[in-house]
């Protein structure tokens, strides 16, 4: 009995990756709880001896060896404790054992609920753990479900063989693009949090994150440190802005991220559903980075305000349009993009 027992606790622990000495431990909590409930009387007098050396159970009731018994659930006549330990005098404690197919129901009831939720905590834990190490990763899942009310989508992904359910709320949703249960989309993990019901992973289509992730996965510079990518500004679905530098003079930061015919920009394009993607030159000169970050605009000049942290902007009157972008979006993320505030003037103004 006591073999096969803990041979299924091995057994968990290779099915599961839940340590046996958890388990042992969660069992130990069990079986006192069992022994307190069949016998409340002697509660404070309960132990259990769980041997992984010897693979041995035991469990049993300290009793203290009496001349006359007040509470027998605690006590024993010299008696009675020298037919179990010949040597025993009165004061001193005996161990008696007690069997396990001697607890009731409920006793028995109460043993396995410990064990159950111990193992769903564990569980738990281990999906957690292997989850929060994929914080700010880009991770493929499966829309499983969209809630008709908010929007939200419930995507299944997984990590190290554990699987789980992301939360893609409404708002970190692509407004380009319209989820349908059975889509496989990739997703970038913002958060994961504990809470009672098990791990809650939060991710997003619409982070930046996933804009500088999905360039690490497609340009072997960028996965490799020859291209840094210093600054990402977006705006999902419609319009990205990333800043990039290359530590090699021999490599051409833009040119390694459109690549060949425009093959590597081109597929991040298509993952995020015909998104526009402005590709900058990084400068450690803020008159020259802003210029920058204004494309597709030529610019005349960049005059930095004594702030340090503005900057007035000329350029041709026929591109002022342009700089400006729809309804401000050029300017916009350039200014994000940059972290100066821009005030763009037409040539014929400045």
């Amino acid at each position: 009995m006591n073999a096969e027992f803990f041979a299924a606790i091995a057994d968990i622990e290779r099915e599961k990756g839940i340590p046996q000495e958890y388990m042992l431990e969660k069992i130990n909590q069990a079986l006192l709880a069992a022994l307190k409930k069949d016998n409340p009387a002697a509660a404070d007098c309960m132990a259990v001896d769980v041997d992984d050396a010897k693979k041995e159970i035991r469990m049993y009731i300290r009793k203290t060896v009496v001349e006359e018994v007040e509470e027998p659930a605690v006590q024993l006549t010299l008696d009675a404790a020298r037919a179990i330990s010949p040597k025993a005098e009165i004061g001193d404690v005996i161990n008696i054992d007690v069997e396990t197919k001697k607890f009731g129901r409920i006793a028995a009831q109460a043993a396995k609920q410990v064990i159950i939720q111990g193992i769903r905590e564990a569980e738990r834990g281990i999906i957690y753990q292997n989850f929060t190490s994929k914080e700010h990763e880009i991770l493929t899942g499966v829309v499983s479900r969209i809630d008709p009310v908010s929007g939200s989508a419930a995507i299944k992904i997984s990590s190290n063989a554990e699987f789980t359910d992301a939360l893609l709320a409404s708002g970190e949703q692509m407004p380009t693009e319209t989820l349908r249960e059975g889509d496989r989309i990739k997703v970038y993990v913002v958060e994961v949090r504990r809470a009672s019901s098990g791990p809650q992973v939060l991710v997003s289509r619409t982070h930046p994150g996933l804009v500088k992730r999905l360039f690490e996965l497609e340009v072997p510079e960028i996965y490799d440190g020859t291209v840094n990518i210093m600054s990402i500004a977006r705006e999902a679905g419609s319009r990205t802005k990333m800043a990039v530098m290359s530590t090699d003079p021999q490599v051409e930061p833009i040119g390694a991220c459109v690549g060949p015919k425009g093959g590597r920009v081109s597929a991040i394009v298509e993952e995020l559903r015909g998104e526009k993607i402005d590709i900058v030159n990084y400068s450690e000169d803020p008159a020259a980075y802003v210029a920058a970050a204004l494309a597709p605009s030529e610019v005349v000049s960049v005059t930095l305000l004594e702030d340090g942290r503005s900057c007035q902007v000329v350029v041709p009157d026929s591109q002022f349009s342009l700089a400006i972008g729809k309804e401000g979006q050029n300017v916009r993320l350039a200014a994000r993009l940059t972290g100066y505030k821009i005030d763009i003037r037409p040539e014929s103004q400045s």
